[in-house]
């Protein structure tokens, strides 16, 4: 609840009201407990707040409830029952201007980045790749810069990467080794992250960060994230949520502290942005939330214990809303005591007792004053929402998608000219010039009197004129052989049964001998017919 008096009304304590100071919105904020302890409803009255004082503000939304706060609350008896705590007598209820955006593009307006946008560093991480098949794939998006090719969706990152295993000993010398087997790996791990929607996500048109700091009559627009989905993909969910913010803090200008914030970022289930994560990529996470402060912007994370959250980010986290905690066992009763600590102690109560006894709706409350000092923590009741507490039905849902002053601006894909098309064309381009080669080195033949061939194949016998080759060198040599022996006798001058016999064995002779030279002329001609 928002007023000029109070400020940002959140919770109400034994001394009074407990107010965000708006200068010191954008110095971030935790909200934590146990599962059932009220953290929904808080982000809920949170965002109301920001809303009433014209900061916009993004949240995800894991199981619908907090699509709710686009419908105009209503009295029930656990909200009169607690209207004299806050001294409220007549609660004006009221909904938020939303705005309904999903990744999948099915519960609201799509949400795209281009794989260039997203770079390396995030994409390695969502698929989960090793220090090898890392580097290659900064090298791959190197060269695809230098080349000047543009990485729209993932088909053109696996025909860049297809291109670069295919030219990698050019870049050997230059970038390092590129193996063939690494980057297999890459694209099996593409090819799962495409089974997982991921290709939704990735293309155009990619999303303007400017369409999430609107505001419609005074009021800052809530952007809801329908995440019941994308959640299932922890990795996804994570990566494209830190995209976001990588993308708030390149594109905004430096503002410093300003009355209230441009934009509060809602982060639920944080804790999967910090599990598996890599030192370098932690740094990364730790310059962001450090300095997008500077740009006008509010981060709140919500997670089950503070412990999720690693401590040089958690340092940086001066508003804080701790639910109740339970501690069953020796992990959850050091959680509780990290707890305690992190809130400077009030001598009216124990704060690690504090934690384990707190009922649903109330918390321990500590925000930062006009200076930025942590104020002294509180045992306090949370507000109750002037929205719906609960999801919107479907039809609900759908009228406010169309009603949206972004409709139709993303709905529809775009494919331009990227590194696919321009691969595709420069491989039909070089089977083109490999066939005009290959004509130009076959045999010209003359077309008129005058014209000479470059080349002239010598023409080869066919089998009949070998065959009929073969019979002529038989009837000659037998010729020859019966003349040498007739003129053998006439010399003699001697007639005798032996040198008949001789001259049929000379004849015989002959005769086989042509026989072989055919037969093996035939032979030899039709098996080279087959071999052919």
């Amino acid at each position: 609840m928002y007023d000029k008096e109070r400020g940002l009304y959140i919770a109400h304590c034994a001394n009074g009201a407990l107010s965000i100071t708006g200068k010191m919105a954008n110095r971030h904020g935790l909200i934590a407990g146990a599962t059932g302890t009220g953290k929904t409803v808080t982000l809920q009255v949170m965002a109301e707040t920001f809303c009433q004082a014209g900061v916009p503000c993004f949240m995800a939304d894991m199981k619908g409830d907090l699509s709710g706060i686009s419908q105009v609350g209503k009295m029930s008896g656990f909200i009169e029952k607690r209207l004299p705590e806050f001294g409220i007598e007549n609660p004006e209820f009221q909904a938020c201007p939303v705005r309904f955006f999903d990744v999948y593009g099915e519960q609201g307006h799509p949400m795209r980045a281009t794989v260039s946008q997203m770079g390396p560093q995030l994409l390695s991480r969502l698929l989960q790749l090793n220090e090898t098949q890392d580097g290659v794939l900064n090298i791959t998006f190197r060269i695809a810069d230098e080349r000047g090719l543009l990485i729209d969706d993932l088909k053109d990152l696996r025909s860049m990467l297809d291109w670069v295993s295919k030219h990698a000993k050019e870049y050997t010398t230059k970038y390092g080794n590129i193996s063939t087997a690494t980057v297999g790996a890459i694209q099996r791990s593409l090819l799962q992250l495409e089974a997982q929607g991921a290709d939704k996500f990735f293309g155009l048109p990619s999303f303007d960060i400017q369409d999430l700091l609107q505001t419609q009559d005074g009021k800052g627009i809530m952007n809801v994230l329908a995440a019941d989905k994308l959640m299932l993909q922890p990795k996804l969910y994570s990566t494209f949520l830190l995209w976001l913010l990588s993308e708030l803090y390149t594109t905004l200008p430096e503002v410093g502290d300003q009355p209230l914030p441009k934009l509060v970022f809602f982060f639920d289930e944080a804790h999967m942005l910090f599990t598996d994560t890599s030192k370098a990529l932690l740094d990364k996470i730790e310059q962001v939330i450090r300095l997008i402060r500077s740009k006008g912007v509010g981060i709140y994370f919500i997670t089950q214990s503070p412990t999720d959250i690693p401590e040089v980010i958690l340092g940086q986290l001066g508003n804080r809303v701790q639910h109740a905690l339970r501690a069953y066992t020796p992990k959850d009763q050091k959680a509780v005591k990290v707890a305690a600590d992190t809130f400077r102690a009030n001598p009216a109560f124990k704060t690690d007792e504090a934690i384990m006894n707190l009922e649903t709706g109330e918390a321990l409350v500590s925000f930062l004053d006009e200076k930025g000092a942590p104020g002294i923590v509180e045992r306090a009741k949370i507000l109750f929402p002037l929205s719906q507490i609960g999801a919107v039905t479907e039809g609900q849902r759908l009228d406010i998608i169309k009603q949206s002053g972004i409709y139709g601006k993303y709905d529809t894909a775009v494919d331009r000219q990227s590194a696919f098309e321009v691969l595709i064309a420069e491989a039909e381009q070089a089977q083109r010039e490999l066939a005009e080669a290959s004509k130009e080195t076959e045999i010209t033949v003359p077309t008129g009197p005058s014209e000479k061939p470059e080349k002239e194949e010598k023409k080869k016998p066919g089998i009949m004129s070998k065959v009929w080759k073969a019979i002529l060198t038989a009837v000659t040599s037998t010729f020859a052989a019966i003349l040498g022996s007739w003129v053998s006798g006439k010399v003699s001058g001697k007639k005798t049964k032996s040198r008949t016999s001789a001259k049929e064995r000379v004849v015989k002779n002959a005769t086989s001998a042509a026989t072989r030279t055919i037969t093996k002329e035939l032979t030899r001609d039709i098996l080279g017919n087959l071999i052919k």
